[in-house]
């Protein structure tokens, strides 16, 4: 005869969304979140803040991957536990951020490129930090996976 069980209720799990929710409430972790949504807030509109809305390339890369790096910091912020593994996502949007305007063919200005390279390295910095929050979770005793019960 098999029951149903709540795996939600099972304490390994209760253990470890404490810990992601500590990690979550951390201020230095809610700094870097809030940080790199401003930061792919800016990137989204930096094509009409900075002037080259008529580049056409340029502007829809801006928008696509600012409103990518705001989504991933609104997931950090409020649901870090389930969205850690992901965390790479952000160093890797910086860094194609940075790259984009010579990898994307187009006429890139120096107005374009100042702007995704400064943009593109707070956001790699900043999602750097936000992985070392997630690791530094997981290096704990019990943080971040499953451990057997010792009898």
């Amino acid at each position: 005869m098999t029951h149903p069980a709540d795996i939600g209720t099972h304490p390994d799990i209760v253990q470890m969304r404490a810990r992601y929710e500590a990690a979550a409430a951390n201020p230095r972790a809610q700094l870097a979140d809030g940080l790199t949504l401003l930061a792919g807030t800016y990137l989204a509109l930096s094509p009409w803040i900075v002037g080259f809305h008529r580049l056409s390339p340029f502007t829809v890369n801006n928008l696509i991957t600012g409103i990518l790096v705001a989504l991933l910091a609104l997931g950090f912020s409020s649901a870090f536990g389930r969205t850690y593994g992901i965390s790479w996502v952000a160093p890797a949007i910086g860094v194609w951020t940075i790259v984009a305007p010579w990898v994307i063919r187009g006429h890139a200005t120096t107005g374009t490129v100042v702007n995704n390279v400064i943009t593109g390295a707070i956001i790699l910095l900043l999602g750097l930090a936000t992985m070392r929050f997630g690791m530094a979770e997981r290096g704990r005793p019990g943080g971040g996976g499953f451990r057997r019960p010792t009898p």
